[in-house]
């Protein structure tokens, strides 16, 4: 059982750490593929636009999506327009997030995004991102 030892009967003592890292590397990478594709649930066909900065979306970030029908999640949770201010409050006074992202449809009028920036700047919040996608290369 254990290396160099004479006596039989005595139990090894040393942890055998490689199936531990193995395991851990398998977790490692079912996370890194998996936490992406988390915020993706909500399908919407975003704008394109040329590379301006990356962006990794995560589940501790604050995200307001709007679908093209008009329907708001603040990160996957469906809430009302009248209280998306109010819960994103609550979110970044949790979470101490500094920004906030909002997500909205291609083909939704821009007059819904406006309006719900307005909401978010008249409570105090100040620091707010529009996501797109990259635009692909031609």
């Amino acid at each position: 059982m254990g290396f160099g030892g004479n006596k039989r009967n005595q139990m090894m003592s040393e942890i055998n750490v490689t199936p531990l890292v193995d395991v851990m590397l398998v977790l490692l990478i079912i996370f890194m593929i998996t936490t992406p594709l988390m915020l993706n649930d909500i399908k919407l066909k975003l704008p394109k636009t040329k590379r301006v900065s990356s962006l990794s979306l995560s589940k501790e970030q604050i995200i307001v999506s709007i679908t093209r029908s008009g329907n708001f999640y603040l990160g996957k949770l469906p809430i009302q327009r009248s209280r998306l201010l109010t819960e994103v409050q609550k979110s970044l006074e949790k979470t101490k997030a500094k920004n906030v992202f909002i997500r909205g449809d291609y083909g939704l009028k821009y007059g819904v995004i406006a309006q719900a920036m307005s909401d978010l700047k008249s409570g105090g919040i100040s620091n707010i991102s529009l996501v797109t996608e990259i635009e692909k290369k031609r």
